[in-house]
């Protein structure tokens, strides 16, 4: 499968319009496979297509490979709107119906506000395809079984569209020092797309290469294997000069890792340990290599430094401003909020720019007002509820914190956060070891 997705890679590149035969071809593909599954593993295929839909979003997107620009998120929607009409929802998910509620008067001041002259379906769908798809995935595997290995086996769904990205990346932009102008986030290094989202999709690759790396490496083979895919997807996460995405999977491979060494045996923890020591002699040598290739420049970038060494007076790139431009426009509409897309319609309209928030916390008090103070609860408290009566799930702390920290530092432009966050909601469940009876005495 590994090598099926190099090849695309290259396929891609070399072929442009294969792109789009590539997205057709796997929508049909796990649309048949959700279909006719059983209804036991219907939840399972749906967690392993929508994996794959949120690891190959920013691919088809740089490549121009799907049909619309929220294609992913409104993908990942009909895949788990078929599991759920098949399934149902667990009794204690109806929260998440109660969220989707509340999204809809922002659609309506919105269009009071703005009106349909901007092209209001649109600028509607771009801020709220994202929630409503957190909204409908969190319905759906709210509580939800799925098995530890079905889990381990998603995170692989979702690495393989990645793998494919990182080698169009190599084959866009062979060489790092040829396209360096600077600290800032870079285009050309991220194939030709928005760096942000890039760094994100690949740090999400980092973060599913780890878990393998500590728990699906049985053999020295795999361990090797896993090790130079992980550092390869590293590097280009790194050299994008984006720094959101890196430092997120660095906090949620840091998260795993808290986790699994607490629910560990002592022999396993001692395995841990070992697998720790080559996982940062991997970071150490991907940042040498990265260091390198860029001539110095990414260590001034993460030290907030311009091209000569001269500290920025923004570290946040901006996304402060806009931050307190969402704070003000709470400010001044608390109840109703000024509507769906409407911070960044008055942003426009102020001569601003098409400017859009970073933050998707601030963009919701902008936004919906009081209704988005009762979202953040029911997004916060939720899944923290769940946790106190079911600690099974071994990457809660780290898919929860992956949305929390990318909705920080991208918004949900992409689906990832959306679809990842539900996933922090599932009921992992644990294969029985068998019991071993002795024989009765005749």
């Amino acid at each position: 499968m590994v090598m099926i997705h190099v090849a695309l890679g290259f396929l891609v590149y070399f072929i442009p319009f294969s792109s789009k035969l590539y997205f057709i071809c796997t929508t049909f593909y796990f649309l048949y496979q959700i279909i006719n599954a059983s209804t036991a593993n219907k939840a399972k295929n749906v967690v392993f297509a929508c994996c794959y839909v949120v690891g190959s979003e920013v691919f088809f997107r740089m490549t121009s490979g799907n049909i619309s620009y929220e294609a992913a998120k409104y993908l990942i929607m009909v895949y788990v709107l078929i599991g759920l009409f098949s399934n149902g929802i667990s009794n204690k998910s109806y929260s998440y119906l109660f969220y989707l509620f509340l999204l809809i008067p922002s659609i309506i001041v919105a269009y009071l506000n703005i009106g349909l002259e901007s092209n209001f379906r649109t600028n509607v769908a771009f801020v709220l395809s994202g929630p409503v798809c957190l909204g409908i995935s969190a319905l759906y595997l709210y509580n939800r079984r799925i098995k530890l290995n079905d889990l381990i086996e998603s995170l692989k769904y979702l690495s393989l569209p990645i793998i494919s990205m990182t080698v169009y990346l190599f084959l866009y932009n062979p060489s790092i020092k040829d396209v360096l102008s600077g600290t800032q986030s870079n285009f050309e290094t991220s194939g030709g797309f928005g760096p942000n989202q890039v760094a994100t999709v690949l740090g999400l690759g980092m973060f599913a290469l780890s878990v393998r790396l500590f728990m699906k490496s049985p053999s020295l083979f795999l361990r090797i294997f896993n090790v130079v895919i992980l550092g390869v997807i590293s590097f280009r996460a790194i050299v994008t000069f984006s720094r959101g995405g890196v430092i997120t999977a660095i906090l949620i491979i840091l998260l795993f890792l808290f986790s699994l060494y607490k629910k560990s045996s002592l022999q396993y923890k001692g395995r841990i340990i070992y697998t720790s020591f080559i996982f940062i002699l991997l970071a150490g040598v991907v940042w040498i290599i990265s260091s390198n290739q860029t001539e110095g420049l990414i260590e001034k970038r993460y030290a907030n430094q311009d091209k000569i060494g001269r500290e920025k007076e923004d570290l946040s790139t901006g996304r402060v401003e806009l931050f307190l431009d969402d704070l003000q426009g709470f400010k001044e509409n608390p109840f109703l909020g000024v509507g769906a897309n409407g911070a960044k319609e008055l942003r426009l309209k102020a001569g601003q720019g098409i400017k859009a928030s970073h933050n998707e916390i601030s963009r919701l008090l902008s936004e919906h007002g009081m209704f988005a103070i009762i979202i953040l609860i029911i997004l916060i408290i939720q899944p923290l509820s769940l946790r106190f009566s079911n600690k099974r799930n071994l990457y809660f702390y780290a898919f929860l914190g992956f949305w929390f920290a990318t909705i920080n530092h991208s918004a949900m432009r992409i689906a990832a956060p959306a679809f990842i966050y539900a996933l922090a909601l599932l009921n992992v469940q644990y294969e029985k070891r068998p019991v071993r009876r002795k024989r009765a005495i005749q």
